[in-house]
């Protein structure tokens, strides 16, 4: 394409409409277009960070691996634990009991996953000092009947650091009289809040040992969690980890054990991303329209065009133009305002919470309460690549109806 069509193709872009409607539909292209990128941009952006966030959560409370017996608790843990190890892209280890209780206190009774650790090993593991809003870990010992508390399962039996829960095991005892539950009061020595609704209403710490007790499992536990250098491993090195295993268990990672939500998660943002594009395609195809009026407008000075010489293929290359300026126009405006709305996601929804006096997300529904944002320049450079390759192929049938127009017959009448 000679610098002659572009030249002519800027003139006819920067040039005053005898019709007001068209410059109207070129206005509306661009911003629809500008608008529906944008919209992309940050709906993306928002579900990339509230993948990022919900899986931080989790992972910061559960393991990137883990390791449990598949007919029952593993026996001989230190041998799981050792031989994990040899793996170089493990980096901790720590075992765990895992049951169901009931937490009571007064008349308030809630169900709960309780959870025996090795407070020393944990935090090889997880982030819970991390999440501490009152009391410490080191009050966890062995025969201490010590428990920690999410902060909304606390705050639903009413009691924090100092006070006594009793925990029932679901397992009971058989008595001439029947079966009797077994219970147990424990103490709160610490109060957590991980960010996540699930985990923070429905999750107690309390030491290895003492669940074993509790449990009747001796010197059993129910798994083994690891923590490697590299999350996005996670699913190579448990393959690698289950072959070294002479004990029966299963091994599975973090993406398998969450399967069915990140699963969605990545079903909905693709969903969202094809139905927000159609907004883009929309206003791309008012490129078409916006052309052929044009074309119609300009019939004259193209026919004197090619009278003058002009190529079929220099005037299509003029319209060619032309509908693309309005394409990388709206394309760069709408790029600049999506990444600049996405970037301040976690100012701008507050904003709107503030004034209409509503909230988005809820603690009790949703795993966050707030608005996460994370712009992914793979994503903003593929969302500006299709609302281009749109513009460029919508300009393409009224441009080629511009080079067939013919001459005699466009200026019979002139």
């Amino acid at each position: 394409m000679s610098p002659y069509e572009l030249f002519v193709g800027l003139r006819y872009t920067r040039a005053k409409r005898s019709n007001n409607f068209i410059s109207f539909i070129s206005l509306v292209s661009t911003l629809g277009m500008a608008l529906g990128i944008a919209v992309l941009i940050t709906v993306i952006s928002v579900m990339n960070g509230f993948q990022k966030e919900v899986r931080d959560r989790i992972l910061g409370v559960l393991a990137h691996i883990q390791i449990q017996g598949i007919d029952g608790p593993l026996t001989d843990w230190p041998d799981i634990a050792a031989r994990a190890q040899k793996n170089p892209e493990v980096r901790g280890s720590a075992p765990y009991v895992l049951a169901q209780g009931l937490l009571g206190n007064d008349q308030v009774v809630r169900g709960a996953i309780i959870r025996g650790i090795l407070p020393e090993r944990e935090a090889a593991v997880a982030d819970f000092a991390t999440f501490l809003r009152a009391g410490s870990m080191a009050g966890l010992a062995p025969d201490s009947f010590a428990i920690v508390l999410g902060v909304e399962l606390a705050r639903a039996l009413g009691v924090g650091v100092g006070d006594k829960v009793l925990l029932i095991a679901p397992q009971g005892q058989i008595t001439p009289a029947g079966v009797i539950p077994r219970l147990k009061q424990f103490n709160v020595v610490a109060i957590f809040e991980a960010g996540h609704f699930e985990f923070d209403s429905g999750l107690a710490l309390v030491h290895m040992k003492d669940a074993q007790t509790l449990y009747r499992l001796g010197d059993a536990v129910s798994g083994v969690r690891l923590k490697i250098s590299d999350m996005f491993q996670a699913p190579r090195v448990s393959r690698e980890i289950a072959k070294t295993m002479t004990q029966e268990a299963m091994v599975a990672d973090w993406s398998r054990l969450n399967t069915g939500w990140f699963r969605a998660v990545e079903i909905e943002k693709r969903m969202m991303f094809i139905i927000l594009s159609l907004i883009v395609a929309v206003a791309a195809f008012n490129i078409v329209s916006t052309l052929v009026m044009v074309v119609t407008e300009k019939r004259a000075d193209i026919a004197i065009l090619r009278t003058l010489g002009a190529t079929p293929a220099s005037v299509m290359g003029i319209f060619v133009i032309q509908g693309a300026l309005i394409g990388v126009f709206g394309t760069l405006l709408g790029v600049g305002g999506g990444v600049l709305l996405a970037a301040n996601v976690d100012v701008v929804v507050p904003f709107i919470e503030r004034s209409f006096g509503v909230q988005f997300l809820t603690k009790d529904i949703y795993f966050i309460s707030e608005l996460p944002s994370e712009v992914r320049a793979a994503d903003v450079v593929f969302i500006a690549s299709i609302s281009l390759l749109l513009s460029f192929f919508a300009t393409l049938y009224p441009s080629w109806r511009a080079s067939r127009i013919n001459p005699a017959q466009a200026l019979r009448y002139e």
